[in-house]
């Protein structure tokens, strides 16, 4: 299983916003940092992309709310949406201000 995600490297898909603008996307850095917290490597996981958790545990709330009927409107799902909404904008413009930096 991990001979997969060693070579998985070559198989992420292209950024079409990269592509045209030649700026990261607010979600750029996502695939890879997901291959790295399969593989383990929380800190890497962490350096790629900060709001790979938040954004795993909102994805993982909706689909158990989805399919266990949950209340779709309970606050503490729609506060774990506003923190990973949060965490990427933060995220991303930390991203910008220090790569213009340099």
């Amino acid at each position: 299983m991990l001979l997969i995600f060693s070579k998985a490297d070559g198989f992420l898909l292209p950024c079409p916003f990269k592509w045209l603008t030649g700026l990261d996307c607010p979600g750029c850095g996502f695939q890879r940092s997901l291959l790295a917290l399969i593989r383990g490597d929380w800190q890497a996981s962490f350096h790629l992309y900060p709001p790979t958790l938040l954004f795993l545990a909102s994805a993982l709330a909706a689909l158990l709310s989805y399919s266990l009927k949950w209340n779709a409107n309970a606050k503490w799902l729609k506060a774990l949406y506003l923190a990973t909404g949060l965490a990427v904008l933060v995220s991303y413009g930390y991203k910008i201000v220090t790569h213009q930096l340099h």
